[in-house]
């Protein structure tokens, strides 16, 4: 039955009672339920909703509609659960593997996208004997040819892609059919050449530093996991190395998730939304042991609260109630998505539902859900993937250096070259690259030399580490957004005693003249009166900025700025400010209109932002305060401005690097 969501509807995966494995095994049905209208008549293919043309070809992104809804469906069926339209995918992967169908999916060539979806297919025959049971001789063979003998005889990119062939061989070698053990340790041995130490492992070989959820929930990571439990009997010494990486990576990763269920968006492909959580999925079903401190109502809470935060998502789906491309809504302008994601490429959000393979008596069902609460510090230093993680101030917040993706993707610079990533609020990336409302540079430095039209950020580091100033953490970084202006940039995490606040400093030598923009967080630039944008602050709503928003591009209207020590902030879904603590500052506060579907969780959003002009031959250092004080359960909006008038001191260290 086809789904048509109408104005006031709200999505079936809404209304699910999140509780126990049965209302996840509902909620996995309402996601699975909407892609039957788009099947093709042999059920080889899906052609989700949405003509966006992808990296790959049209066959190519309908093998991605039906292969990986497989993630949720196997796990289902191996769980002993039931779903009236299994037999769909069934049928699918007998004509889809068929050359003779007129719907097969056709042999990969070198660098095939097909590869990538014979790791779900793989998964599944090797967990759910339901798919294997039900295939003739023939069909099997037509199996064996296209998910073994095709892909093992390609080349793959050097990156988690390799993982792919692993369980494309692995699904084979667990239904007895023919597959290469040759391959398949080769695989293996080369991809522990990407593990980098506590449980790390990098995105690709020496010289990437690409530590995003490809390193833990969407591919490294959960693939290792799932590889231990399904081979681990015959792979004892991996399978036991896989498990204590995991364990190891645990501790670091607690850290991205905070209490409202919200994981901390970074870096690319967050449009597979809540596949962010599958690594604690996956934990329960491979029944990995636990460090201490935590515990399976942990582990259990996580997923759970990732899975109603979700369902608060309510513009997420299509009319037709598919998963659209984005994250809280549908981009609009793909910038947010990459060029590989195709209208099925969100339905690896599936991987979520690992934990239903995991049986009712495991304890992540037994135990009643937990906070991390004060199990964890609240500050914590990650040594391979360079984040400095903070739980201060009611939401999750990474600092970052030095990570890029290993080639120019859209929006590179926004997915991995910002300071600061918020569970709350999200990160921003240009829908336009013409003037800082297009730009929309939050929680980024933007430098111009052709009077704001063009903004240069950071991308690439020539140096970054985590280093110690008083005891305690800090992320350096140095970087060039022309050849002849220099930048460090140090980071500074929250403090107890002002937990809404960060510092980052920049000193800046520049052998140009530049424009210089620094943005806090965007924040929601909705009033909640009439749905119009923010005004001027009303003392008496709790909502509004100071200074005001004057409009796009209107940037001489003296009413829009203020003096840099004074700052600008915006109040809406809580509050965001930026201050200039540096002595004497030059810099002047405002507010940048950012163009509409630029952020994550917002569609329109509002920047505090300060701004200044750099002289040729000039070296100058900037000191930036940011506000993040999030809306959230208990949260008054008369709260939201408490620490705004009382900012942290420039640390002593700081000033005595300033003043040398």
């Amino acid at each position: 039955m086809r789904l048509c969501l109408g104005y006031d509807d709200v999505h079936p995966f809404s209304k699910v009672n999140i509780s126990d494995r049965a209302s996840v095994q509902e909620l996995l049905r309402t996601v699975l339920d909407p892609l039957e209208p788009f099947f093709s008549p042999q059920k080889a293919r899906v052609n989700c909703p949405g003509a966006t043309a992808v990296r790959f070809d049209q066959a190519a992104s309908e093998v991605e509609g039906i292969c990986r809804p497989l993630w949720g469906l196997s796990c289902l069926l191996a769980g002993g659960g039931e779903f009236h339209g299994a037999e769909w995918w069934i049928q699918g992967i007998k004509s889809g593997t068929d050359p003779e169908n007129p719907e097969y999916w056709g042999y990969p060539r070198d660098n095939d996208q097909r590869m990538v979806e014979m790791c779900p297919l793989g998964f599944s025959l090797a967990i759910a004997p339901d798919f294997w049971n039900n295939f003739s001789e023939k069909e099997r063979a037509n199996v064996e040819a296209w998910l073994g003998n095709s892909i093992n005889e390609k080349n793959m990119p050097n990156t988690n892609w390799l993982w792919f062939r692993v369980f494309a061989n692995l699904g084979l070698k667990k239904n007895g059919g023919k597959y290469s053990q040759e391959r398949l340790d080769k695989d293996i041995e080369h991809l522990n050449t990407f593990y980098r130490g506590d449980g790390w492992s990098n995105d690709g070989p020496e010289g990437i530093h690409q530590m995003d959820y490809y390193s833990s929930s969407f591919a490294i990571q959960i693939l290792q996991l799932m590889y231990a439990k399904i081979a681990g009997d015959d792979d004892p010494e991996r399978a036991a190395e896989f498990k204590k990486r995991a364990q190891q990576m645990a501790l670091d990763l607690v850290h991205y998730w905070d209490d409202e269920g919200r994981a901390i968006p970074y870096g690319r492909s967050v449009g597979y939304r809540f596949a962010m959580v599958s690594f604690w999925s996956t934990l329960a079903f491979a029944d990995v042991e636990l460090p201490a401190p935590l515990t399976w109502g942990m582990v259990k809470g996580i997923v759970l609260r990732n899975l109603r935060w979700w369902q608060t998502q309510n513009a997420m789906w299509t009319p037709s109630g598919t998963l659209s491309l984005g994250y809280s809504y549908p981009s609009m302008y793909e910038q947010i998505t990459e060029n590989y994601n195709s209208p099925g490429s969100p339905y690896w959000a599936c991987l979520a539902f690992v934990c239903l393979a995991a049986p009712d008596s495991h304890p992540f069902w037994t135990s009643k859900e937990e906070l991390p609460g004060d199990a964890f510090p609240k500050i914590k230093a990650l040594k391979h993937p360079g984040h400095i993680m903070s739980y201060l101030g009611g939401h999750c917040m990474l600092l970052s250096s030095g990570q890029a993706c290993s080639y120019p993707m859209k929006g590179t610079h926004a997915k991995y070259g910002g300071f600061a990533y918020s569970s709350a609020y999200g990160y921003s990336v240009p829908p336009g690259l013409f003037s800082l409302e297009q730009y929309a540079l939050a929680s980024q430095l933007g430098l111009s030399d052709d009077g704001g039209e063009y903004w240069k950020t950071r991308r690439l580091c020539e140096y970054a580490a985590i280093e110690q100033r008083d005891e305690k953490p800090v992320l350096v970084s140095v970087w060039r957004p022309f050849p002849d202006v220099k930048i460090k940039t140090v980071l500074v995490p929250p403090e107890e005693a002002t937990p809404n606040w960060h510092i980052r400093a920049h000193r800046i030598e520049s052998g140009r003249e530049v424009m210089t923009a620094d943005g806090s967080f965007a924040i929601r630039n909705v009033n909640a009166e009439n749905g119009r944008y923010l005004e001027a602050y009303d003392t008496t709503k709790c909502e509004g900025t100071s200074p005001i928003i004057v409009g796009n591009y209107d940037l001489a209207t003296p009413a829009g700025w203020a003096a840099g020590s004074t700052g600008a902030f915006a109040v809406s879904a809580g509050a965001v400010g930026i201050k200039a603590l540096e002595p004497e500052t030059k810099r002047q506060a405002m507010l940048v209109n950012a163009d509409p579907n630029s952020n994550l969780i917002e569609s329109r959003t509002t920047i505090p932002t300060l701004q200044h002009t750099i002289s040729k031959g000039e070296t100058v250092w900037y000191v930036t305060g940011i506000y993040a004080k999030p809306s959230g359960e208990g949260v008054a909006k008369e709260s939201y401005l408490d620490g705004w008038d009382a900012p942290p001191a420039v640390p002593a260290w700081l000033a005595d690097e300033m003043s040398s």
